[in-house]
């Protein structure tokens, strides 16, 4: 297994943009996590290159080694939970429409955020989503 530096310089040569580190890619994972609570407001493309942060973790844990693994793995499950609580499970349809969806074992394609709002929401029922407004309770 490789070190943190490794993965992250061997997943830029498969094609992502840099060498992410993991502690970047856990936060931009709760960043978008915190945005889907409140609504996400920014539109289907933003939305869908941000789901690619947990796309590299998945990769990376594949690669890394277990003492990294048992670091951060309690961080991304918990935020793995609260991204499916803020998010409907549809199997992928709505997002399909949208985007390519990738292998079934990337899960968070195929959820869309509880909260319809801004242009993602918009873009989401136009494809078929039922979800709440931002001011639901």
């Amino acid at each position: 297994m490789a070190t943190e530096t490794e993965v992250g310089e061997l997943l830029r040569r498969r094609g992502w943009r840099t060498a992410f580190t993991v502690a970047e890619r856990v936060n931009a994972w709760a960043a978008l996590v915190s945005a889907v609570e409140r609504g996400y407001g920014d539109d289907i493309h933003e939305y869908t290159n941000d789901l690619s942060c947990r796309d590299w973790l998945h990769e990376a844990w594949l690669l890394l080694d277990e003492h990294v693994v048992q670091l951060w793995t309690p961080q991304i499950e918990a935020l793995d939970d609260r991204y499916r609580a803020a998010t409907v499970d549809d199997d992928g349809h709505a997002l399909d429409q949208f985007h390519r969806l990738p292998g079934p074992d990337l899960w968070w394609w195929r959820r869309h955020p509880r909260i319809l709002t801004g242009d993602l929401g918009r873009s989401l029922r136009s494809a078929g989503a039922i979800g709440t407004g931002p001011d639901a309770t």
